[in-house]
């Protein structure tokens, strides 16, 4: 977890890696970082579909934990109560 905090100086990713990174960071914390630099190097990595798939897999994952957080519950904590919930009422059934 710490390389990936520290992402920019760490040898274990790739230019790639290190690029979606720097989105995804502009996304969920700073959207100012999504500067002129940050799209010249993305459109040099990824296509466009590349660049929106990316970009609404990291709004869509952090939209869910924030909701998540709303409900006072963890990852898969809910997902686990609706399979209970269809269970009971399958057996009801």
């Amino acid at each position: 977890m710490k390389e990936l905090l520290e992402y920019a100086g760490s040898d274990r990713f790739t230019q790639r890696e290190k690029v979606a990174l720097r989105y995804t960071e502009a996304i969920l914390w700073n959207p100012k970082l999504a500067d002129d630099a940050l799209w010249s190097d993305l459109h040099e990595e990824f296509t466009e579909p590349q660049i929106v798939e990316i970009g609404f897999w990291a709004g869509f994952t952090s939209g869910g934990q924030r909701w998540l957080h709303t409900l006072h519950t963890k990852q898969g904590e809910l997902a686990a109560y609706m399979g209970e919930r269809d269970a009971a009422r399958k057996e009801s059934a």
